[in-house]
């Protein structure tokens, strides 16, 4: 296809759609983790529990997904991606209801566990389905249009939610999405094309151990691993106490958090495609680069707020949202291009278990170092941002050493989306 080598933003029909039900299954996860941020401080004090063992809550989903993402690696390549997606997402579905029927903490923590053993596969699926049906020359601009998922949960998913649960209850946000999720399941069935490309290689049997003993192997992916993990570590070091700490220290309403996420997710609606497209242009490593190195200054700020206007507090986390979710898309396509489409599940299933547990660690970390004054202030948040600055120079200096392997004669997708038909 000629016209993609010119502009890498120019996608067929077919892709177009694919990557749209694709973005909606990344929607639905997205909305179900980030939704547990902004209800911080409702269920800290409706179920009378502390900074850590909200921390726990959050954690629990990310533990629970990463075990998930390493168990899937044994056999990710060996089915119909197509199929694998479909079990996932069932499964997260039945899970996000069942944390909307949590009657009490400790049966959260056991839902909020179970989702993740399912929605913990379902962003590296996402992510082999496009790296298997888009070329790595124009794979930045698809993780543009997955990445707007993010931008979309934080612009509706999240206010709406927040919405239904100030509305309702707390129970209610999860019972919509987990119903949204059964219907756009449906959806995926009929509009997800059959992916067997990585099936049509004969391969020789062997050991179910072997698919990660060829990942420990291959320095360029253990590379690839250790950035990524040190990229989600410095995020979610922060994430997971970003709207208690805007209520707590900055002095935001519990109604104005809503403005937070759909102001950040405006803007990125926007910037995330823009930067999909620069990865592509300029190089994927220097759009990295540059994106980690600009991401350090809203986390110090975040980090050392006092009480202060509401205009300046939104605009220092819309800057947060833009650039921490801006180095998210070079990043994740060339980690996706250090595998070949044979074991591409496999090495991603690897990864989203490292991103998971790396997510649960950050969090657990941070909810020890984090305490709650008699004032209600949550101290030593700024340790924590010295902690994320940290960790995200160490992810630009890991960026650096890791190389793509796929070229110009990358896999397309017209073979992949052909096969449906």
């Amino acid at each position: 296809m000629d016209v993609n080598k010119k502009d890498p933003a120019v996608f067929s029909k077919k892709e177009k759609v694919l990557l749209g039900i694709l973005a909606s299954v990344q929607f639905s996860s997205i909305v179900d983790f980030m939704i547990m941020m902004p209800l911080g401080p409702q269920l800290m004090r409706l179920f009378q529990i502390s900074p850590h063992q909200f921390g726990l809550l959050v954690s629990s989903y990310s533990f629970c997904a990463g075990l998930s993402g390493f168990t899937a690696s044994f056999f990710m390549d060996k089915f119909d991606r197509k199929n694998m997606l479909l079990f996932f997402f069932l499964g997260f579905s039945i899970g996000t209801i069942a944390c909307a029927l949590a009657p009490t903490y400790e049966l959260l923590l056991l839902a909020r566990g179970l989702t993740g053993i399912f929605g913990g596969v379902l962003s590296s699926l996402v992510l082999s389905i496009v790296s298997d049906a888009i070329s790595y020359e124009r794979r930045g601009s698809a993780m543009g249009i997955i990445m707007t998922s993010f931008s979309v949960a934080s612009i509706f998913g999240v206010p709406f939610s927040l919405y239904l649960a100030n509305q309702f209850s707390w129970h209610a946000p999860f019972i919509f999405l987990g119903v949204a999720s059964l219907v756009l399941c449906v959806v995926a069935y009929f509009g997800v094309p059959p992916v067997r490309g990585h099936l049509e290689h004969p391969r020789e049997k062997e050991a179910v151990y072997q698919s990660l003993l060829r990942i420990f192997k291959n320095k360029n992916q253990i590379r690839a691993l250790i950035f990524m993990s040190t990229v989600i570590f410095g995020h979610f070091a922060i994430i997971p106490y970003l709207s208690p700490s805007m209520v707590s220290n900055a002095g935001l309403t519990e109604e104005q958090l809503p403005l937070i996420y759909m102001i950040g997710g405006l803007f990125t609606i926007f910037t995330s495609p823009m930067i999909g497209r620069m990865s592509d242009r300029l190089g994927k490593h220097k759009v990295f680069l540059f994106g980690a190195a600009l991401c350090t200054l809203p986390i110090f700020a975040i980090t050392h707020l006092t009480a202060s206007p509401a205009w300046l507090v939104l605009s220092i986390t819309s800057v947060f949202f833009v650039v921490s979710g801006g180095r998210m898309i070079p990043a994740t396509a060339l980690v996706s291009g250090t595998a070949s489409p044979q074991n591409r599940g496999s090495f991603m299933s690897i990864v989203s278990c490292v991103q998971q547990l790396s997510s649960a660690l950050a969090s657990y970390i941070a909810g020890i170092i984090i305490v709650k004054a008699p004032s209600g202030r949550l101290e030593n948040y700024e340790l924590v941002g010295y902690m994320s600055i940290t960790v995200t120079l160490i992810a630009i200096y890991l960026s650096r050493k890791i190389t793509a392997t796929e070229g110009p004669q990358g896999p397309a997708t017209e073979p992949v989306i052909a096969e449906a038909h």
